[in-house]
Order: structure tokens, then C-alpha cells, then sequence
């Protein structure tokens, strides 16, 4: 079974409300695991999507290094930096993205609007707890990676699944525009204004 959902392990270990999904092909086994987890600090829900599951907890971290970069541009305040509506726009298509590649593999697309998918996307993408996120926002101001890994102290790792989901989904022919900005980004090509730069000038096309 895959236990996942937006979760930071501080607010879990104060006992503050937290909901989960728990994940298994086999019911009995996902009913097990609800029944042990769930109680008053902690609703558990349980799904037969493992693989969708994975995913959405796998790609979350990638698309909050993307949005901590962004919100890192935009604290900065300079002339058409990023602001409220950029976040709020990727993080809706770093969803699509999400979704796109889960669905390739074989996963349902329901599970991405639950709190593996987009309720842990939110989570981590804009909560100041996230490690991934204060990745994109310490490369927003000028850090290196290395500098920005011995900064956190901590594993964040949206910063080793990057190349591995772009990767994947180019062998999938998936497009997924944003995971490969971050990598761009990482792998020290590209700086993050000038990967918001070509994400914005990408042609138009109707959304899906």
C-alpha cells in the first residue's frame, strides 16, 4: 500500500488535522491501513490508484520547486515580476502537467483532483514548511544549487526526481513543459526569470 496526501510531518506529529489517502490494489489491504491511521487528528481515505498515488507525491515536489522560484522572483519586486496570478496559473498547469504523466501510466485521472494530486500540490508548492519550495525560492535569489542544498540542511526531493519525470515522460511523449524548466534551471542552462520567460512565450494553444 502507498500511504500519501498533503502532509507536513511537524503537523502531523503535533496532531493537528491532517487527511491522507492510502493506496493499495488490494481493498483489504487499503482497509487495513485506514484502520490503523485514521482517528481525531488524522482522516485516512483509501483508493485502489496506486500508480496515480505515486505520482501525484512524486511530482508535487518538482512543480514547488517551480513555484518557489517564482514567488522567490516576486518577493524581489522588479519590474513584471511574477505575482499572484502566475502562481495561481502554475500551479493549475503543473496539475495538467502532473496529470498528463499519471494518466501515460496508467493512472485515473480522478486521483489527481484528491489529496495526493492537487490538495499535496498546494501543500507543498506554497506552504512555507516545504523544503522543495524553499529550494525554488533561494534559486530565485541568486544561490547556486550546491549553495541551496547546504543552506536547507535537509533532503528536498523534488531536486532528484526533476530529471527522472522529465526523463520518464519524454519516453512517454508526455510534454511537460514546466518539470523541464526546473531541470533547465538545476542543471545550471537556465536562470529562473529566463525559464519564466520561455514558459510565457510558448505558442498558444487551447487548454487540456
Amino acid at each position: 500500500a502507498v500511504l500519501s496526501g498533503p502532509s507536513f510531518a511537524l503537523e502531523v506529529g503535533r496532531g493537528q488535522p491532517t487527511a491522507l489517502v492510502a493506496a493499495s490494489e488490494s481493498a483489504e489491504l487499503a482497509a487495513t491501513v485506514v484502520e490503523a491511521l485514521h482517528g481525531d487528528g488524522l482522516r485516512v481515505y483509501s483508493s485502489s490508484d496506486v500508480v496515480g498515488v505515486e505520482v501525484g507525491g512524486a511530482v508535487k515536489n518538482v512543480l514547488a520547486i517551480a513555484t518557489g522560484m517564482l514567488d522567490g522572483m516576486a518577493a524581489q519586486g522588479a519590474a513584471g515580476a511574477p505575482g499572484l496570478n502566475a502562481r495561481a496559473a502554475l500551479i493549475t498547469r503543473g496539475l495538467a502537467e502532473m496529470t498528463r504523466l499519471g494518466m501515460a501510466l496508467g493512472a485515473r485521472p480522478e486521483t489527481f483532483m484528491g489529496l495526493s494530486g492537487l490538495g499535496d500540490l498546494v501543500l507543498t508548492a506554497t506552504g512555507d514548511l516545504s523544503r522543495n519550495r524553499k529550494v525554488g525560492l533561494l534559486l530565485a535569489h541568486g544561490l547556486s544549487l550546491a549553495e541551496v542544498l547546504a543552506q536547507l540542511g535537509h533532503v528536498a526531493e523534488g531536486v532528484y526526481t526533476a530529471r527522472t519525470v522529465a526523463d520518464r515522460a519524454a519516453q512517454l511523449g508526455v510534454e511537460m513543459p514546466i518539470t523541464q524548466a526546473v531541470v533547465e534551471v538545476l542543471e545550471g542552462r537556465l536562470q529562473p526569470r529566463e525559464a519564466m520567460a520561455l514558459l510565457m512565450s510558448r505558442q498558444s494553444r487551447a487548454e487540456a
